[in-house]
């Protein structure tokens, strides 16, 4: 099927497609991208194929789509979930040698890719789907079409394409519009590399090798002027009626409050406008009171200020709160996980800098600090986004 077969089965582009620099992707990727893809996303855009299939392009639109990271997360997802139906391994994708490659999604959970191990030439590398409703059934969830994209796309249409585990894409209507979650979609551009302020073998050898601070600054650089706040741990103590163990503290006057990795967030603990470490700490704890006189089996923590009480002083995006057991001297506090998705567990083993530590390598996780998988980079996650006076928390 030759690109101008696809008007004639689609009709004509609804909207202005989004512009490609299709040299700067293909360089970015390493690889070139098939004909019938460039031709197609070049007239149309990123389209939505019978209001089934998203065919996904080099595009971004803030805080809905980039391309970068959604070739990233597709991949991975589909390469952990493929260990879920065992003894099906995952296959290799891109950037390894022949690896697949993703170009679209459907609204059944499955993903589409190329399989660029099949041939040097683009335009004949087959299309493969990975069905995650396959994963449960306990089967294989990959299936080859062996066709080229736009013999894929019409099957869709004429005669449907069967999935793994049974049921079918399509047959479709043949309809081809914008992407209705990406009209504001632009150019994209590749990402631009971060300065690199610790040599990369040097933060690859802090994979393996130190602990506490020093090694945590080798990975993760810290900022030049971290934020905490325009007032005084003293101040802070006062208010709280205690002091917080000097590790929190050490790490704290290091980094200030953040996201890590995208993850875990640590409060402003110095904020002098109401809202710093002890409004945030007794926020939490009011919640979860409420939940222990609920579902006490589930909650069953004191909280501060009772004895040995809860205190929170970081989050994950999913709600989850790390803190301490307040028992003795706060350089003693044990640290405790309060999960939201999970029966409580013990404290963990670690002290604060350690555990955080271990964690970004990726040699340790529990309820609320998810790990990484084995065949991730480490590095590639590892990230510090520092605050200012203008965050939230």
């Amino acid at each position: 099927m030759d690109p101008s077969s696809f008007g004639a089965i689609f009709g004509r582009p609804s909207a202005v497609p989004v512009p490609v620099d299709w040299d700067a992707v293909e360089s970015w990727l390493g690889l070139r991208l098939p004909g019938d893809y460039k031709s197609v996303v070049a007239a149309y855009g990123p389209l939505d194929i019978g209001e089934f299939i998203w065919l996904h392009t080099p595009c971004i639109q803030e805080g809905r789509f980039d391309y970068a990271t959604w070739l990233r997360d597709t991949h991975r997802h589909c390469r952990i979930s493929s260990r879920e139906a065992p003894p099906y391994e995952p296959p290799a994708f891109h950037p390894a040698p022949g690896g697949l490659l993703a170009w679209g999604m459907t609204r059944s959970a499955s993903y589409l890719f190329w399989d660029t191990g099949v041939s040097e030439d683009p335009d004949r590398w087959p299309v493969v789907v990975f069905h995650q409703d396959a994963v449960y059934q306990g089967v294989n969830p990959w299936r080859s079409y062996e066709m080229p994209l736009l013999d894929t796309l019409s099957a869709a249409v004429r005669t449907g394409l069967p999935l793994p585990g049974g049921g079918r894409i399509g047959p479709l209507p043949a309809t081809a519009r914008r992407t209705a979650f990406l009209t504001g979609a632009v150019r994209w551009a590749p990402p631009v590399p971060r300065p690199e302020v610790v040599p990369v073998a040097q933060r690859r050898a802090a994979l393996t090798e130190g602990t506490g601070l020093e090694a945590l600054r080798l990975l993760v650089p810290p900022p030049e002027v971290p934020y905490l706040g325009g007032g005084t741990w003293e101040e802070l103590f006062e208010e709280l009626g205690t002091r917080l163990p000097a590790e929190y503290m050490a790490l704290m006057d290091r980094y200030g409050a953040g996201c890590w990795s995208k993850w875990l967030n640590f409060v402003t603990p110095l904020r002098t406008n109401g809202r710093g470490f002890a409004y945030h700490a007794a926020e939490v704890l009011d919640g979860y009171r409420s939940l222990r006189a609920g579902f006490p089996e589930y909650h069953p923590l004191p909280v501060w200020p009772e004895p040995g009480g809860f205190l929170p002083f970081a989050s994950s995006i999913d709600g989850d709160q790390l803190g301490w057991l307040t028992e003795g001297d706060p350089d003693s506090w044990r640290l405790i996980i309060s999960p939201r998705h999970a029966g409580q567990g013990p404290p963990l083993p670690g002290n604060l800098t350690d555990t955080l530590l271990e964690w970004l390598r990726g040699r340790f996780a529990s309820e609320g600090l998810p790990g990484l998988d084995k065949l991730d980079d480490p590095l590639e996650f590892i990230d510090f986004e520092p605050w200012d006076d203008e965050a939230y928390w």
